[in-house]
């Protein structure tokens, strides 16, 4: 039994006509006719009843005709696994994270895999892939994600108060599948001799109002965090510094230029980390890809191996 016989006899029974099946398979109609025949005689039964003006399927005919699509259907699904593995030897995938999105992640995240190291683990399992890596805002990596200009994203975004995931509280994600990586909480890394750094307790949210602070520009995930945190209070951070990345901020406030709200860092000299509450303003890092298009086979073996790595909070 041929994968050819049987296709052309799905053809005949979805025709009910050599001649016009016989064109849709561009062959000749006594060469059709020859292989059904062939597969008649292997099966030991008739498939088709030929007396009338119309081929019609017999019943054992009626039997076999879904096992046989399904045959076809399997092998059409052997030839694209086929297909993307050729796709996997080599490529490109385009990635873009927000400034410092965990290629090291801080001591507070423990074992956490920081980006660079769950890159290099696929990598060698797949040597002809390259990455294209691109940092930039949350909001304008949304944007190239549906211009399709990057094939991935890591970004991010404000958890609500009390930790919920609100996928749409900060903007429209339409378009867009989203796969959250983690969640954590942002403290205040106050300059020594800040009023501010004193005491050991929890420090209210609200108690930043009206101190010069230091953090990402606007559209980024810890700014926008940070806001919303604040607006829950009914006031609006005083940013006198912006920074593009985490350990930039910490350095800056440990040279008195405001207080820092970003992830734990851990120890860091000339800073006292409090941590905040009523609400506590939290970041969550988050996998981004556009649902338009079907991936190519690198992204989305890429895409794979990110969400096994980081299965999520």
């Amino acid at each position: 039994m041929e994968l050819r016989q049987l296709q052309y006899f799905v053809t005949v029974a979805h025709q009910g006509n050599f001649t016009r099946a016989a064109e849709l398979l561009h062959l000749s109609q006594p060469g059709v006719s020859a292989q059904i025949r062939r597969l008649e005689r292997e099966l030991g039964h008739q498939l088709l009843d030929r007396s009338g003006r119309t081929v019609r399927l017999t019943r054992v005919g009626e039997a076999v005709l879904p096992h046989a699509r399904a045959a076809l259907a399997a092998a059409e699904a052997a030839r694209r696994a086929a297909r993307e593995f050729d796709g996997l030897r080599r490529g490109r995938v385009r990635l873009g994270m927000v400034a410092g999105a965990a290629l090291t992640p801080p001591p507070a995240l423990g074992t956490f895999p920081g980006l660079a190291t769950t890159l290099a683990a696929f990598r060698q399992e797949h040597p002809g892939i390259d990455f294209a890596l691109a940092e930039d805002s949350t909001a304008r990596l949304i944007g190239a994600l549906r211009e399709g200009r990057l094939d991935l994203g890591v970004i991010g975004l404000p958890a609500a108060a009390g930790g919920r995931a609100d996928d749409d509280g900060w903007t429209t994600l339409s378009g867009l599948a989203l796969h959250p990586v983690l969640e954590v909480p942002l403290v205040a890394l106050c300059p020594a001799g800040h009023p501010l750094a004193a005491g050991d307790g929890p420090l209210p949210t609200a108690a930043l109002t009206g101190h010069d602070l230091v953090s990402t520009p606007p559209g980024t995930g810890l700014r926008t965090a940070l806001e919303c945190a604040l607006a829950g209070t009914g006031a609006a951070p005083t940013v006198a510094v912006e920074a593009a990345a985490p350990p930039q901020l910490a350095e800056l406030a440990a040279h008195g230029l405001g207080v820092a709200v970003l992830p734990d860092p851990g120890a860091v000299p000339g800073l006292v980390v409090r941590r905040l509450v009523d609400p506590v303003p939290r970041v969550r890092i988050a996998l981004v890809w556009p649902t338009g298009r079907p991936p190519e086979p690198p992204t989305a073996a890429l895409l794979a191996h990110l969400r096994a790595a980081y299965p999520g909070p």
